[in-house]
């Protein structure tokens, strides 16, 4: 398994949002119209999940009550109160139609990644990037384990759920390739790599989240999903170096007598610093 070194491209800079300095007397300020075009523009991205999720619920219940074969796109969108346009300018068809959030969350997955902290392990990143999904499914439990019911009993609907899961599994694999110098690596494994760590951080997730909805939707989710990625930081963690500002660690623990020393950098991810300590613990 191929160690890599740092990224071909470079160290990146956070993009996590900081407070605006405010703008000194008589320096120049954004046009009055660009927060209320921002406001406009949030304002209807707003609007438009509220109605995917308006379709959504209604195309759940006619699924569960008159089947999904005898469910037709015109009623959906009668039992949600609008015209048959509405509904494919939001979706492409009706088993599309029970995964209103999919699109944003990818979105979100994707914005993580792209704000990793310098210092960040690509793993570890990629492990934050897909608690967005498990965030999604643990905003409405009930909602979940009733799509969970129908995908399981519906086979276009299993396929569409599918292809979703690969749309992240892509993501997720490009960024870790994004982070292996490629004239450091000559055995052709960096791809290889990549494509598996991202996998067995999807499978992870997808494990703990049907056991979950198997459950009802009961007990801590993240903890479990937590757990969940400890063993795969464990498999793959020495494969996938941070690449990044990698002379550093984060964090370092050792045990001295009965008391543990623990040195975090201020910037350093709480789940990064726990690990470090609990292993000292262990060794200690």
């Amino acid at each position: 398994m191929s160690q890599p070194a740092k990224s071909a491209h470079g160290t990146r800079t956070s993009r996590s949002a900081a407070a605006p300095e405010p703008a000194a007397p008589g320096s120049a300020r954004a046009p009055r119209g660009a927060s209320s075009a921002g406001a406009g523009s949030h304002r209807a991205a707003a609007q438009r999940l509220t109605m995917r999720r308006r379709l959504a619920a209604s195309a759940m219940e006619l699924f569960a009550t008159k089947g999904y074969e005898a469910t037709t796109v015109d009623e959906i969108a009668a039992a949600a109160g609008v015209a048959r346009r509405t509904f494919f300018r939001h979706f492409r068809s009706k088993e599309e139609a029970i995964f209103p959030d999919h699109d944003d969350t990818l979105v979100r997955a994707a914005g993580v990644l792209e704000a990793a902290p310098a210092h960040e392990n690509p793993l570890d990143t990629v492990c934050r990037g897909i608690k967005e999904v498990m965030r999604m499914y643990a905003a409405s439990p009930a909602v979940s384990v009733e799509r969970y019911r129908l995908t399981r009993e519906v086979p276009a609907l299993r396929e569409r759920e599918i292809a979703s899961v690969a749309r992240y599994e892509r993501l997720f694999t490009r960024y870790l390739l994004g982070h292996f110098d490629e004239s450091a690596h000559h055995s052709g494994d960096d791809p290889l790599l990549a494509e598996v760590a991202a996998s067995a951080v999807v499978t992870a997730h997808n494990h703990v989240l049907r056991r979950w909805l198997r459950g009802g939707g009961e007990g801590d989710l993240e903890a479990q999903l937590d757990h969940a990625f400890a063993i795969v930081r464990e498999t793959f963690g020495t494969g996938i170096g941070a690449g990044r500002d990698a002379g550093t660690p984060a964090a370092s623990a050792r045990a001295e007598g009965s008391v543990l020393v623990t040195v975090a950098r201020t910037d350093a991810p709480l789940g990064e610093v726990m690990r470090v300590i609990e292993k000292a613990l262990k060794e200690a």
